[in-house]
């Protein structure tokens, strides 16, 4: 009787947590999203791109310098010409 009454108890333990997942797992996913956002939130707010202070100005400047135009060396040879002969 002891084994059926354990048996008994094992199945509704299993039964019972699986129907509290099913219930709860909309609430730890959307927790855990929140928790990712934040964590992403730390880590990439304190780059020079992001709008925490628009009055802050970026503490680099880059300056973009255009090279004087070169011109290419164009060769009229292509590459090797090969000469095929076609077989039916």
């Amino acid at each position: 009787m002891t084994i059926l009454k354990t048996v008994l108890i094992v199945l509704l333990v299993y039964f019972g947590l699986k129907f509290l997942i099913r219930l709860l797992a909309p609430y730890i996913m959307r927790y855990i999203a929140k928790k990712a956002g934040q964590k992403f939130q730390q880590s990439f707010g304190n780059s020079p791109f992001s709008n925490q202070n628009p009055h802050e100005k970026p503490r680099e400047e880059v300056i973009i310098e255009k090279m004087p135009f070169q011109k290419r060396k164009s060769s009229n040879k292509v590459g090797e010409y090969v000469d095929y002969e076609e077989i039916e």
